[in-house]
């Protein structure tokens, strides 16, 4: 069973109840762990989860942890009226961490994780000291986040594959995701549906930085029906390659911000050529920065026909893994 797609604006807000209502099997037949109740923080759950995973109910509250996963089949649910309500934070960034990744609030590796209306986010203070600094650094397989909050500013979300020739499958459903700088970053083969991506003011900003390596792996980073919104002031574009295949598209997508009218960027323009072999492509955007017209030169307008290769079905022909 397909998750059903909903908007994201004035979509309902699963609550915890309600969140497990949605597994049934899952609620019924794995062990479930309760934070704070049973568990004072989140780390301390984790440890007490065994092989076969377990669902981790958390209480509203801010629970500031730098954590790490590597457990499979875990599934978080914020048991709050709504994501807002269970928040995950830390304010690490790559120059205090010693590197991108390690500045992430929360890593998670093991395959089978989900969460489920939570807020995860990275405070670290951009404004004092410009740097990378990322909330969540997701490499698992088999990924859904559902109603999630993801707050940042460069670098927000990490989304990648353990091994370039092994992507990881990644859903993010209904999920409101901010930034400025590359905010949705990495290989893995992601695909976002009816998510609400806001850009940080900023002179100059970047939603994706996708780093495909090679014109074989089948990673790329898909959106399908969701929202662009931007700070007032903000410039931006909807992606540069971090690596020289990058592959981002999207579809159906409201951009009711003032996007960059080339759309696209190269990575550092004058030195890099990564346009040569990235593949950019949009179908059907619309609202206030949705005339293609404009376009870089290299970035492709698909057809009906075209974009159907891009849909959920397509991406993710096995997905009994996201119901």
């Amino acid at each position: 069973m397909i998750l059903s797609r909903r908007s994201v604006l004035g979509g309902l807000t699963l609550s915890g109840a309600a969140a497990l209502a949605a597994f049934p099997t899952m609620a019924q037949t794995r062990p479930v762990f309760k934070v704070p109740e049973q568990y004072k923080t989140l780390a301390e759950a984790f440890t007490a989860v065994g092989d076969t995973g377990a669902t981790i109910e958390i209480a509203p509250g801010t629970y500031r942890e730098k954590l790490t996963l590597a457990k499979t089949d875990v599934h978080l649910v914020g048991t709050g009226k709504k994501p807002e309500d269970v928040v995950i934070v830390w304010g690490d960034s790559s120059k205090m961490a010693g590197g991108t990744g390690k500045s992430a609030s929360f890593t998670v590796t093991g395959d089978g994780f989900r969460a489920t209306n939570l807020t995860i986010s990275n405070d670290y203070n951009h404004n004092a000291d410009p740097s990378q600094a990322v909330a969540l650094y997701l490499t698992a397989d088999r990924a859904v986040l559902t109603k999630v909050r993801l707050l940042g500013a460069q670098d927000t979300l990490y989304a990648a594959s353990k091994k370039p020739t092994q992507p990881s499958r990644q859903y993010y459903t209904d999920c409101y995701i901010e930034g400025h700088v590359d905010f949705i970053f990495g290989n893995a083969l992601a695909f976002f549906d009816r998510c609400h991506l806001h850009i940080l003011a900023r002179s100059s900003a970047f939603i994706t930085a996708h780093s495909r390596t090679a014109e074989t792996e089948t990673t790329a980073y898909v959106f399908d029906h969701c929202r662009i919104t931007a700070g007032e002031g903000a410039t931006f574009y909807l992606g540069r390659a971090w690596r020289p295949y990058a592959q981002v598209i999207f579809l159906d997508t409201q951009i009711d911000a003032p996007l960059h009218p080339e759309g696209w960027r190269e990575w550092t323009p004058g030195k890099t050529e990564t346009y040569a072999t990235a593949h950019y492509a949009e179908y059907n955007s619309s609202g206030i920065g949705g005339d293609m017209g404009q376009r870089v030169f290299w970035a492709k307008k698909l057809t009906a026909d075209q974009a159907a290769k891009w849909r959920l079905e397509a991406v993710f022909p096995d997905r009994n893994w996201i119901g």
